[in-house]
């Protein structure tokens, strides 16, 4: 193994993989447009190489959260469609506007703010969810007095499926069932339903435009089948110090590992603080050169050590990059281990990571 000419971890980003992806949803989703959700940063990876690489690819439409997300992503995107899933209100309605952002109106009060300012909109409905989304009851009030929509160009139903993941769950037949009820007493419109896993499912599920992001980023959208998107991510740090133990000893914090000679453990240079889970402590697993190695001891802020006594010397040196996701170990095993969900591992991951693109 070569030694890291550098100290700092590494976040190894691939374009070209992120870009397959992208075409695999796409071919999907046909005829719906794909878009693509790049909120969180795009998910940690970095919305400025991610987004540029996607709209080189073909996609136009990007989903948001927040509205600094959204101008953030305008300067990086001039011509692009960008919605703002967290809709208008009062004290954003007009920066919104002014960085030609879309956005997502959740609620009748979000609506009749944005009804202020006028132009187009998307309309997100609640049909299972329950979370953000037009209730029931404000569905009523939309459809009951047009005069609401007036000054806004409606240009998507929207609503969002809860149990896409599991594709037998029955709420997927139920949420399509109850869209396409509200749908039906509310002005005609294009629609958008499926999130990544719902762009795999049935033509139903898509709507005119699909909404897809953690398949982007190499995560299994499905809880129990296959994945069908490749990895993107890959997470290395650095060998910091070799330790060849001659006497028993404890590793790291509570000593809850006990090691016995003639323990080898390498010390790496990678923690929670970068958002590596504390909870792989004595659970997780490295690579090293192709092989497997355990996590032993509790990780902490700014460390992690490995048990290497298994791997000969001459592949261990201090600045040897070790592989905490990637080399055989896929993102969703990490989210497993750690008791999580793969959305979680890449938006935590921290900005002292140094981000490396490839194929930008």
């Amino acid at each position: 193994m070569q030694p890291n000419s550098g100290s700092a971890s590494v976040l190894v980003v691939d374009l070209d993989a992120l870009a397959r992806n992208y075409g695999v949803l796409r071919r999907a989703a046909a005829p719906a447009e794909c878009g693509a959700v790049v909120k969180a940063n795009a998910y940690g990876l970095g919305v400025a190489a991610v987004a540029r690489r996607l709209f080189d690819e073909g996609c136009q439409s990007f989903f948001i959260a927040t509205l600094e997300e959204g101008v953030e992503l305008r300067g990086i995107l001039p011509k692009a469609r960008i919605f703002a899933l967290s809709g208008a209100v009062e004290s954003t309605a007009r920066a919104l506007a002014m960085a030609q952002l879309i956005p997502v109106l959740n609620s009748l009060n979000q609506v009749r703010c944005w009804a202020r300012i006028g132009g187009p909109a998307a309309l997100h409905v609640d049909t299972g969810m329950t979370r953000l989304g037009l209730t029931g009851a404000e569905v009523d009030v939309l459809a009951g007095d047009p005069t609401l929509l007036r000054a806004i160009e409606v240009e998507y139903l929207l609503t969002h499926l809860a149990c896409a993941d599991d594709p037998d769950h029955s709420l997927n037949t139920d949420q399509l069932a109850a869209f396409a009820s509200i749908r039906a007493r509310l002005p005609r419109t294009k629609t958008s339903i499926a999130n990544s896993a719902g762009t795999f499912l049935s033509s139903a599920h898509r709507g005119d435009l699909v909404r897809p992001g953690i398949a982007l980023y190499g995560g299994n959208p499905f809880a129990a089948r296959p994945n069908p998107v490749e990895a993107v991510v890959a997470l290395r740090a650095p060998i910091l110090q070799l330790r060849t133990l001659a006497e028993p000893a404890t590793i790291g914090y509570g000593a809850t590992y006990a090691a016995v000679p003639p323990a080898r453990i390498a010390v790496v240079g990678l923690g929670y603080a970068d958002g590596y889970p504390r909870s792989l402590g004595n659970r997780g697993v490295a690579s090293i050169g192709g092989r497997r190695v355990p996590i032993v001891g509790r990780v902490s802020m700014d460390l992690l050590c490995l048990d290497v006594t298994a791997l000969p010397e001459k592949d261990l040196a201090e600045g040897t990059l070790v592989d905490l996701i990637g080399n055989g170990i896929t993102l969703d095993e990490v989210a497993a281990s750690a008791g999580t969900i793969s959305y979680e591992i890449l938006t935590r991951l921290g900005v002292r990571l140094r981000r490396e693109y490839r194929g930008a």
